[in-house]
């Protein structure tokens, strides 16, 4: 295959998930505490100003964080790697808590441009951690993450300890909602994921020889270090967006992209395009039951993420336990 083209039996796939996903979103559309039949849904105030740029936002955020994972476990060569396990989701909601505390959430890029450069810092910072030579050390990856990711939780404690009555504010971004999606959210993420995502289909035959080693790769033409910060900045830019509007939601990055390999092999040039719309379809359904499994309240969706994350996090390490 070349560079960033999917194969006849990818095509497929991508296709039949595309197909299910937009069946997803208008199945979910009728779903809530007020329900909707096929008709009087295209009519309604609430379908158009609160539904529908809800499930519109969990889906790009959804195929955000999926790729974001897929890219990650290229990039550092491990399948247990994520923005959540890494610690960039908590780095990332360090900066959006102190841009609201600073009043920057009124302007537009403010939360996210915040959110950005501490997601940034984080990876820096774990990229520096975890290298040994050209060598990624896979348990002192998943140490540093799980460090940062407390050494994050305790610095939102302490901004919310000392800001009080903008606690209700930072839990949110802790805790992971769309509730609150607006067009707004939608207008500034849609562009960053796309982008993001086209950055990362363009350099998937890169990313199946970094899987083989820096070495081997420089070898066969890829500028190893030009790639990973390419990637690394696209992939935290769309961490730190997805985080600055709806908070920390964990292991989307690890669920999907894992049970896409499972399917169709290790390849990105096939992993990543499915992963775009399973990604999106799973937090859309994990949302659709956060709204509704206990209406008339609300379960926060990272919550759920973490419900079939974590088993498949802590199943994965059993497995390759000799590994590491």
């Amino acid at each position: 295959m070349e560079r960033g083209k999917v194969d006849r039996k990818g095509g497929w796939v991508v296709a039949a998930l595309a197909a299910l996903l937009a069946a997803a979103m208008v199945g979910c559309a009728m779903l809530g505490v007020v329900r909707f039949e096929w008709e009087e849904m295209w009519s309604s105030p609430i379908f158009w100003n609160l539904r529908a740029p809800r499930i519109v936002l969990s889906v790009f955020v959804g195929a955000g964080l999926s790729v974001c994972g897929a890219a990650y476990q290229s990039v550092f060569r491990n399948p247990l790697t994520d923005p959540y396990v890494l610690g960039v989701s908590s780095g990332a909601s360090v900066g959006a808590a102190v841009a609201i505390l600073l009043g920057l959430e009124a302007y537009m890029l403010g939360v996210g441009a915040s959110a950005l450069v501490t997601g940034l810092l984080t990876v820096v910072a774990i990229y520096r951690i975890a290298s040994i030579g050209n060598r990624m050390h896979t348990t002192t990856l998943l140490l540093t993450g799980v460090c940062i990711t407390f050494l994050m939780s305790a610095v939102i404690s302490f901004l919310m300890v000392l800001r009080q009555d903008k606690m209700d504010s930072i839990i949110f971004w802790t805790m992971g909602s769309f509730a609150s999606a607006s067009w707004l959210d939608v207008a500034v993420v849609a562009p960053v994921v796309v982008a993001g995502v086209c950055v990362v289909l363009f350099y998937c035959r890169d990313l199946n020889l970094l899987l083989a080693g820096s070495e081997t790769a420089k070898s066969l033409g890829v500028e190893v270090e030009r790639v990973k910060r390419v990637l690394l900045l696209s992939t935290t830019l769309m961490v730190a967006f997805c985080v600055a509007t709806c908070g920390v939601i964990g292991f989307v990055g690890l669920v999907v992209p894992h049970c896409v390999r499972l399917v169709m092999g290790p390849d990105n040039r096939r992993v990543v395009p499915c992963a775009i719309f399973a990604g999106g379809l799973f937090l859309l359904l994990c949302d659709t039951l956060a709204r509704t499994v206990l209406m008339p309240a609300e379960l926060p969706v990272g919550s759920l993420t973490a419900l079939v994350g974590a088993p498949l996090f802590i199943y994965l390490l059993y497995k390759n336990k000799k590994q590491y």
